[in-house]
């Protein structure tokens, strides 16, 4: 299992435009249309699968938000910010 971080090492870790809520790390990211959400949301899924972690997508039109915490371990991680890197490198 994966160790919790600290307030500071979340601080430090967290990607540009990502938010932390309790948790949880957050983004939403926009796109131009629905399909280009749910082409990212899915490209996204393929990552967490790779990682063995499963975030909270939600599609909406021409966003998608990101929720991320690492369950077994009751917060986040160091999973959790790699893969939002992961994904903020999807998206760019």
């Amino acid at each position: 299992m994966a160790d919790l971080l600290s307030d500071e090492e979340i601080a430090e870790r967290l990607p540009e435009d990502w938010e932390r809520d309790g948790d949880e790390i957050t983004r939403t990211y926009e796109f131009d249309s629905y399909l280009e959400g749910v082409g990212f949301a899915s490209g996204a899924a393929g990552l967490a699968e790779e990682a063995f972690h499963h975030p909270e997508l939600t599609i909406n039109y021409a966003e998608v938000e990101v929720r991320l915490t690492t369950h077994d371990a009751g917060g986040i991680t160091e999973n959790d910010t790699d893969l939002a890197a992961r994904f903020d490198e999807l998206h760019d």
